[in-house]
C-alpha cells in the first residue's frame, strides 16, 4: 500500500481519494436552527490527480444508501475520473454523515419527535444540501450530477428547483414516476415483480419447488432468524427484492439450493442468508422514508400494503408463492428488531401529507442536457411511467435497453460511457 499523503489522501488502485466535510441546516428552510454533518469523498485518477476537470456529483440510490465506497479505477469509477472530478456524497444520514439508525433517533425523543426529524430526509433536502457542497466546492460554476435510481429521483428535484447549478445530468434506473398518485406506483410495480418471479422461475425450474417447501415448513414451525426474530412466509416472499437486480438473482437461487440441512430443517447457511437479506439493521433509513420519496403532494398511507391487499396471488398462502418486490410493509417493523423502535415513527410519516418534489411546469421547459438509461425491463423502476416522465423533461434523451437490469450502473462501465456521450452530442 502506499501511504496517504501529507494532505490525508489515499492512493488506491489507480485513484486518489481525498475526504470532505460540510456542515449543513437540517431544515434549509430554517435560519440559525440545528445544523449537521456531511461527508463525500472526492475520487480523481492517480495518473493526474491535480488535472482541472469539472465536478461530478454522484447520487447512490437508496432512500437511505450511503455512497459508492471505490477500491480502484474499474467500472463506471474508472470510466467517470477519466472526464470527471467525482464526488461520492453520503446522502444525509447515511455512511459517514449524521447518521438516522433507530439508536440516534431514539435520543430525539418520542415518535412525533422522530417523524418531525425525518421529515427533512427526502429528496428537497438532498438537493439542497448539494447546492451547498457545490457552492463551497465549485463557487458559481454548474456541476454535472449521474444520479443511480433514487438518486436520479433526486437528480430530478434537482433540475425542478434548482437548475441553474447543473450542467449536465445522467439518470441510470431513475426516471421517478412523476406526475402519478404513490397508488399508481404500485399498482404498476405488483405486474413487474410477478413477471419476474416467471422469469426466475423459469431460469432455475429447481428453486420452485425448494421455496414451496420452504414455505410450508415456516406454516409448520417457528423458525428463527440468527437476531432472534421469527422467519415468516411473508418475510419468506420478501427475498424477492434481489429479482430486480441481476447480480442478486442467481444469489437467491443458490440460497434457496441449500435451504435444508441434511436433518430435514432449514439449514444455517439458509438462515444466515436470509437474515443478511431481510435484516435492515444496516439501512432503517431505507425502510421508514421509502414510500415518502414517491409521495407528491400526497400521504402514502402504507400504499404497497393497500394495493398488494388486493392481489390474492401474493397472499402468503397462495399456490403457486411469489416473491414480493421492492416493497416496505407495515409487519416488517414488527417482525424485524431494527425496525421495530421504528414503528410508531414509520406510520406518522406515513399519514404525513408530504410537499412537492417535482416542479412540471420547469421540467417541461427545461434547458439542462439530460442523458437517461431505462431499463424496459426494470422491476424496480415501471418502465411505463418512466417514459411518461421522459416525455415530460424537455430534451431528456432517453436510452432504453434490455440489456441491463437496475443495477446496470454498477455492472459495466458502457453505461456511464453512453450517457456522458450522450450529453455531448456524440450518440
Amino acid at each position: 500500500m502506499i501511504p496517504a499523503g501529507r494532505d490525508g489522501s489515499v492512493r488506491l488502485g489507480g485513484l486518489v481519494l481525498r475526504d470532505h466535510w460540510f456542515d449543513a441546516p437540517l431544515d434549509h428552510s430554517a435560519t440559525g436552527g440545528e445544523t449537521i454533518r456531511l461527508y463525500a469523498r472526492e475520487v480523481v485518477s492517480a495518473a493526474d490527480p491535480d488535472r482541472d476537470l469539472p465536478w461530478l456529483l454522484f447520487l447512490q440510490g437508496g432512500p437511505g444508501g450511503k455512497a459508492t465506497r471505490p477500491a480502484g479505477a474499474s467500472g463506471w469509477v474508472g470510466r467517470a475520473v477519466k472526464d470527471f472530478r467525482v464526488l461520492l456524497l453520503d446522502q444525509r444520514g447515511t455512511g459517514r454523515s449524521t447518521p438516522a439508525t433507530a439508536a440516534t433517533l431514539a435520543g430525539r425523543g418520542d415518535a412525533a419527535a422522530q417523524a418531525e426529524y425525518l421529515a427533512h430526509f427526502r429528496a428537497d433536502a438532498i438537493v439542497a444540501d448539494s447546492e451547498l457542497i457545490r457552492r463551497q466546492l465549485a463557487g458559481d460554476s454548474p456541476w454535472h450530477v449521474l444520479g443511480q435510481s433514487f438518486g436520479g429521483f433526486c437528480s430530478l428535484t434537482y433540475l425542478s428547483f434548482a437548475p441553474d447549478g447543473l450542467a449536465s445530468v445522467m439518470l441510470t434506473g431513475g426516471l421517478a414516476p412523476i406526475a402519478v398518485a404513490v397508488d399508481d406506483v404500485y399498482a404498476a410495480t405488483y405486474p413487474a415483480v410477478e413477471r419476474k418471479n416467471e422469469r426466475f422461475h423459469a431460469a432455475f425450474p429447481q428453486a420452485r419447488d425448494q421455496l414451496e417447501a420452504v414455505a410450508a415448513f415456516l406454516r409448520a414451525n417457528d423458525v428463527v432468524l440468527p437476531d432472534g426474530s421469527r422467519l415468516t412466509v411473508p418475510r419468506l416472499q420478501a427475498l424477492g427484492l434481489a429479482l430486480g437486480a441481476k447480480s442478486a438473482i442467481p444469489g437467491l437461487a443458490y440460497l434457496l439450493e441449500e435451504a435444508f440441512a441434511a436433518d430435514g430443517v432449514l439449514s444455517d447457511t439458509f438462515l444466515v442468508g436470509a437474515w443478511q437479506a431481510l435484516s435492515f439493521a444496516t439501512q432503517p433509513l431505507y425502510a421508514v422514508v421509502h414510500e415518502a420519496c414517491y409521495a407528491h403532494n400526497a400521504a402514502t398511507r402504507w400504499s404497497a400494503q393497500r394495493v398488494g391487499a388486493g392481489l390474492e396471488r401474493f397472499a402468503p398462502d397462495a399456490d403457486p408463492l411469489l416473491f414480493t418486490g421492492e416493497m416496505i410493509y407495515p409487519w416488517m417493523f414488527e417482525h424485524d428488531p431494527a425496525l421495530a423502535p421504528l414503528r410508531e415513527t414509520a406510520d406518522l410519516l406515513a399519514e404525513r401529507e408530504w410537499g412537492p418534489l417535482y416542479d412540471l411546469d420547469r421540467l417541461a421547459a427545461n434547458e439542462v442536457p439530460v442523458a437517461a438509461a431505462l431499463y424496459a425491463e426494470d422491476m424496480y423502476v415501471d418502465a411505463g411511467l418512466s417514459r411518461d416522465t421522459a416525455a415530460r423533461v424537455r430534451g431528456l434523451r432517453a436510452w432504453e435497453t434490455n440489456a441491463h437490469e437496475h443495477d446496470g450502473l454498477r455492472e459495466t462501465e458502457d453505461v456511464v460511457d453512453r450517457l456522458i456521450r450522450m450529453n455531448r452530442g456524440e450518440l
